[in-house]
């Protein structure tokens, strides 16, 4: 079966810095689609984060580039293994400059977010393998 992959294509003020943000968290920068204005970062196999330099982000939209340190555009949600592992990734985000955002515990679902260095928003989320399949 075919693997559609997601591109998400977020403006960010410092590509090097933004680069170092989620090089932190673990994930990699493929060079073959990074430049100065702009960084691939691989979050999985199938899902690619593309880190824009304000002006590069220009050339694909005619519209006003939201101040996602001001308003909200997109929540991004990625899942986790464990509520460990949700814990450890929003830990690593707010050590490399990140802001600690919500945390929401139901048991069976948990869950915590944090904004990047650009305000954009990323949640975290764990939930019980069992209660999903039933």
């Amino acid at each position: 079966m075919y693997q559609q992959m997601i591109f998400v294509n977020l403006a960010v003020s410092d590509v090097e810095a933004s680069k170092k943000f989620f090089t932190g968290l673990g994930y990699t920068i493929n060079p073959q689609f990074t430049t100065d204005d702009c960084a691939c970062v691989v979050i999985s196999d199938t899902i690619v984060a593309m880190l824009l330099g304000t002006e590069r982000y220009r050339d694909f939209t005619t519209k006003e580039i939201a101040d996602s340190k001001k308003t909200s555009e997109v929540l991004l949600c990625l899942s986790a293994e464990s509520r460990a592992q949700v814990d450890e990734v929003v830990d690593k985000a707010v050590a490399a400059g990140g802001t600690a955002g919500r945390t929401q515990d139901y048991g069976t679902m948990y869950g915590r977010s944090f904004d990047d260095l650009d305000g954009h928003t990323w949640e975290i989320m764990w939930m019980d393998p069992a209660q999903a399949e039933g």
